[in-house]
């Protein structure tokens, strides 16, 4: 006679006392077989066009008047108050300050756009241009954690760790998220990519793009005292080592990340070097993307997504770049310099390879800037020539997989200073491209502390004039 497994014996019982016996066993045993191999590929709760992201992230705040979001009324009042009270910002604000940089219209769609992202405009009828988001607060750390993790206070897994969790990756020899930022940190660091509750191996794995050298790309790759299958060995000895010890503390997520960084950094000996290595790139395609860190970053995330990583976030570089309290008509120029041309050619790039379906590209940062001047505080040396951080109104764009493009949704005032039609918060923002990616955002949870976390919390709904 067949022995029974757990499943027939839950099958033949019926309900009662023994089904809640078992629950916590078959659960156990879920767990089990996802801890095998828990990036492996997943579906969805629904077909859909797009398994990549690649977050184009601009930390400091981008100006959305000065970009995607123009307002020829503040032509009007240059230099004088505004007939509407200033919105409550960080710092104090005076008058009206126009933009320094023309708009005009663009493709079929005739979407303005700043001249400072001519390049990119020029696929504005690929693009979705949301004009009404809003966040909670005009403060960098709590609303980066916000875009970034759902949550402006507590401990939360970010949006790519969720969508790894969610749908795996589709090359195990690379990291399934991959945070790409020159020079350092962003402000919070490796918050902004946690895995939080979930298990560590849904972690961003962070890459410092100011290297070309892969060894400084991503840390200790490469174990130079042994050649391949003394590592093999190696790492066998240790994993059974360390399974041991885990035997003793099965709920340790840092304990069980650091099992499946070791694997990883084996198995990325193998194709590291190509995905991060630009130089092999045909000419025709680095000229089209252009010079610089930020550059070669797009062009990185490109390789990557190609390869089939699932979760790509390009910060412009340490701290908060985007983040002009002054001369902003320059910050901004040169910031945008960094990456109009390159964001462009991704755009392409993608479409060359029959990959930009399969790809949502999001731009954007953690909020805005006000309409009108930052003016300076007693005894610095700042003039009135930037802009202060704006929560209140700012501008997100999406392009690429499953997207409306050639769209604009939502709208400020006048002046660019609030949301006030069709308005999006950042939980609307995160429940719309889980829907993108396949998922209902009321329904993807993860259980921890004897509840369903979900990345909306018990906010967000999806913007569907936004989905084609």
């Amino acid at each position: 006679m067949t022995p029974l497994s757990r499943r027939d014996v839950l099958t033949r019982s019926g309900v009662g006392m023994g089904l809640l016996g078992l629950a916590p066993l078959l659960a156990a045993e879920a767990r089990a077989v996802d801890a095998a191999n828990p990036l492996a590929p997943k579906k969805p709760h629904f077909p859909v066009k797009a398994k990549h992201v690649i977050h184009i992230f601009c930390n400091g705040g981008p100006s959305q008047v000065d970009t995607f979001d123009p307002k020829p009324a503040l032509e009007k009042y240059a230099g004088k108050s505004l007939p509407t009270a200033n919105l409550k910002t960080e710092r104090k604000t005076g008058a009206a300050f126009p933009s320094p940089f023309k708009f005009k219209k663009y493709g079929q769609s005739g979407i303005e756009v700043s001249d400072l992202f001519a390049k990119t405009a020029a696929h504005v009828d690929d693009i979705c241009v949301i004009r009404s988001m809003h966040a909670d607060v005009p403060n960098h750390e709590p609303s980066l954690l916000l875009m970034n993790c759902g949550d402006a206070r507590l401990v939360r897994p970010s949006l790519g760790s969720w969508l790894t969790y969610g749908l795996g990756t589709e090359n195990q020899n690379l990291p399934g998220f991959v945070a790409m930022c020159p020079g350092g940190f962003p402000i919070q660091e490796s918050q902004n990519w946690q895995a939080g509750f979930l298990p560590g191996v849904f972690q961003g794995t962070y890459v410092d793009t100011q290297h070309t050298d892969l060894e400084k790309l991503v840390e200790y790759v490469r174990n130079k005292s042994a050649p391949a299958g003394q590592q093999r060995k190696q790492l066998d000895l240790l994993l059974k080592l360390n399974k041991m010890h885990q035997d003793t503390r099965p709920a340790d997520p840092l304990l069980e990340a650091r099992i499946q960084s070791f694997e990883l950094a084996y198995r990325m000996q193998t194709e590291a070097s190509d995905a991060f290595d630009v130089s092999k790139e045909p000419k025709a395609v680095l000229d089209a993307y252009g010079p610089g860190m930020q550059a070669r970053t797009l062009l990185t995330a490109r390789k990557l997504v190609e390869k089939g990583v699932r979760f790509v976030q390009v910060w412009h570089g340490r701290e908060q770049p985007w983040d002009s309290h002054e001369n902003i008509a320059n910050a901004h120029k040169n910031l945008a310099k960094d990456t109009d041309q390159a964001i462009a050619a991704l755009i392409a790039d993608l479409k060359r390879l029959g990959l930009f379906e399969q790809t949502l590209i999001i731009w954007g940062g953690e909020f805005g800037r006000t309409p009108v001047v930052e003016l300076p505080a007693n005894g610095t040396v700042k003039t009135a020539t930037g802009r202060d951080h704006n929560h209140w109104g700012f501008t997100v764009w999406l392009a690429g997989g499953g997207v409306k493009g050639g769209t604009v949704y939502g709208a400020t005032d006048e002046f660019g200073f609030k949301a006030v039609e069709n308005k999006v918060h950042v939980h609307d923002l995160h429940a719309t491209i889980l829907a993108l990616m396949g998922f209902d955002h009321e329904k993807f949870t993860y259980r921890y502390a004897g509840r369903d976390f979900r990345l909306t919390d018990v906010h967000g709904r999806v913007i569907k004039d936004v989905i084609a």
